[in-house]
């Protein structure tokens, strides 16, 4: 069976990362919405390049040897084709089933689009927009793809640019790196809500807290 997302997080995990929410809003009148996926997308694409590659490889490789060497293979054409077409399904089944080479198939522009992609339905989804100043941050970390997207609201973007994430995402990439995605999510949140404060996204006297401070999860 695939791997879950819930695997990486115990419950303490998620309790403190929740308290780390708590810690960073209260400084400031950000909304903090730490959303986890194990993968943004199955990449399918990826799925077919890497049987298709194989499959055409091994076919390849008999016709040559056939073709250009004293080689014999005690092979007939259904025989070539049942070996074509396992090889085919074994690169699926790799990548499906292997991280990396999911990572080197799928390559970082359909990665890229796709995480993008998924994180916009994860910021209307969880209706950060949803707030009195349009202060809410999403902080998407797809596992799989070793990938963290900071998305800001209006309010958030008219006061911290976007690369001043960095510090953010590579805290929690180091984390995921690392094995320990949830020490890399608790630091990042950390240093989000020291950003927020040192850019002045102040919290005013009558702030409340608009969403939930969990963390929250999905496979997809």
């Amino acid at each position: 069976m695939p791997p879950t997302v819930s695997r990486w997080f115990t419950q303490s995990d998620r309790d403190r990362i929740t308290a780390a929410v708590k810690d960073a809003e209260g400084k400031t009148s950000g909304e903090i919405v730490p959303f986890v996926v194990h993968q943004a997308d199955p990449y399918e694409e990826a799925e077919w390049r890497c049987g298709a590659l194989l499959a055409v490889a091994v076919f390849a490789v008999i016709v040559v040897f056939h073709r250009f060497t004293d080689v014999w293979f005690p092979l007939d054409i259904a025989e070539i084709t049942l070996a074509t077409l396992v090889a085919g399904a074994a690169g699926v089944l790799a990548v499906k089933f292997i991280p990396p080479v999911k990572r080197f198939f799928a390559g970082p522009a359909l990665i890229g689009r796709r995480v993008s992609q998924r994180a916009a339905e994860a910021f209307v989804a969880e209706e950060v927009f949803d707030t009195r100043e349009r202060t809410g941050i999403l902080i998407f970390v797809a596992i799989l793809e070793h990938r963290v997207l900071v998305v800001g609201d209006s309010g958030i973007n008219a006061k911290v640019r976007p690369d001043e994430w960095h510090d953010v995402v590579q805290r929690i990439l180091g984390g995921i790196r690392a094995g320990k995605p949830a020490e890399g999510l608790i630091e990042g949140i950390r240093q989000c809500g020291v950003l927020l404060e040192r850019r002045g996204v102040e919290r005013r006297s009558d702030d409340r807290d608009e969403l939930p401070d969990a963390l929250r999860m999905s496979d997809r």
